[in-house]
């Protein structure tokens, strides 16, 4: 079988989100959709999702799946607004995420009977689960590091790996979120993506075009093996979480990390309207601030 794949690339948060179809038969599956959001209006609207949305109608697909590779923490899931346009879609995601539930729902301090078993989601993916979409098989290989929750999806010859590994020039994803782990995420590539086929493809959840290049997404495993400027073949885990450990102290939160992570965990449904028929995000003060900072609560080590 030769699948499709059909990238959409959001400028705004260096998003990448697939549309992997069977030419011949129009099963589909869609992977991390996007929702846009503005934070100093706090205004939200559905272009980015629509793009995929259009494309599945056109070509005439019948979607299976919205597959999210892990609770995203810069930008907000478009997943409902795709499942308002294709009903009998549901929406996975891998069975960990009940962890980054149960710590998020802390910080933002959301109802007692806010769900952290991952019952917002349709499924709960498990590792090395096989999901049939019609024509489409869909393997679910754990790869935690980024979160603790993150999932690359093998499809045919092809990964989609989300934040875990990028294109050879930027690198992995970052791995001081709760429940992030340097030591997890370089047993995730080198002991489980390293040791697929050469020749598999690797698409990457992000692309921040380095060095102001056009927007890449595609390499293979063996050029990841050979070139990855951050976790090369062969390059010791002692080596690389020194190196991974290091860089990430000097990044900043991302912009859209608070609004971003309480709907995502809600399987990207927005907070309920109160009285006045208006939805409110909730936005903790001084969360991830330094450790070193006064008034600082938590630091993302903390959390």
């Amino acid at each position: 079988m030769t699948i499709k794949t059909r990238p959409f690339y959001d400028a705004r948060t260096n998003t990448l989100t697939y549309v992997v179809y069977d030419p011949e038969t129009r099963d589909a599956v869609l992977i991390d959709p996007v929702l846009d959001y503005e934070p100093h209006a706090s205004a939200m609207w559905t272009e980015s999702a629509d793009h995929a949305v259009n494309f599945l109608k056109e070509q005439k697909l019948t979607l299976h799946y919205i597959l999210e590779t892990h609770a995203h923490a810069d930008h907000l899931s478009g997943a409902q607004h795709v499942k308002v346009h294709f009903p009998k879609a549901r929406l996975a995601i891998g069975a960990r995420i009940t962890e980054v539930q149960q710590l998020f729902k802390k910080v933002f301090n959301l109802p007692d009977d806010f769900p952290t078993d991952g019952s917002q989601f349709d499924l709960l993916l498990e590792e090395g689960e096989v999901l049939e979409a019609g024509s489409l098989k869909i393997e679910t290989i754990y790869t935690p590091g980024h979160t603790p929750a993150c999932s690359t999806y093998r499809i045919d010859d092809a990964i989609f790996t989300g934040d875990t590994i990028f294109m050879p020039d930027f690198g992995t994803g970052r791995c001081d979120f709760p429940g992030g782990s340097s030591q997890a995420l370089h047993h995730s590539i080198t002991e489980k993506l390293y040791k697929l086929p050469d020749e598999t493809r690797v698409f990457v959840g992000h692309d921040y075009q380095p060095t102001g290049r056009e927007v890449q997404f595609m390499s293979t495993i063996a050029e990841q093996k050979a070139n990855n400027v951050q976790l090369p073949e062969g390059r010791s885990e002692e080596d690389f979480v020194a190196m991974r450990d290091s860089r990430d102290k000097t990044l900043a939160a991302p912009k859209l990390l608070l609004q971003s992570l309480q709907v995502n965990i809600d399987a990207g449904s927005l907070p309920q309207p109160e009285d006045n028929e208006k939805r409110y995000l909730r936005i903790p003060v001084n969360v991830f601030r330094p450790a070193s900072t006064p008034d600082a609560d938590l630091t993302l080590e903390e959390v």
